[in-house]
């Protein structure tokens, strides 16, 4: 496992990484290394992130499971109204 040191880091930013550690109980290392990992992913959770687009897409493109048409909900709403 490879080792990175980071200098010079503004004061603000430290300090958002502290506030943001502590609130996740977790050392500020640790709290980069998360950060890290969600924007840099590696080839594995690339690979999972777009088989869970792809299942969206598929989802999306496919017909109501249940019985349809349904009304829209400005249909719904002129109907209360005219009630």
């Amino acid at each position: 496992m490879a080792t990175l040191y980071v200098e010079n880091v503004a004061e603000e930013i430290y300090a958002a990484i502290r506030e943001r550690a502590k609130r996740n109980r977790r050392s500020i290392a640790a709290e980069v290394l998360e950060a890290l990992a969600r924007e840099f992913p590696g080839a594995r959770e690339l690979s999972r992130r777009r088989a869970a687009f792809r299942r969206a897409l598929q989802l999306q493109a496919a017909a109501p499971a249940g019985p349809g048409p349904f009304p829209t909900a400005e249909e719904m709403v002129r109907e209360l109204r005219a009630r």
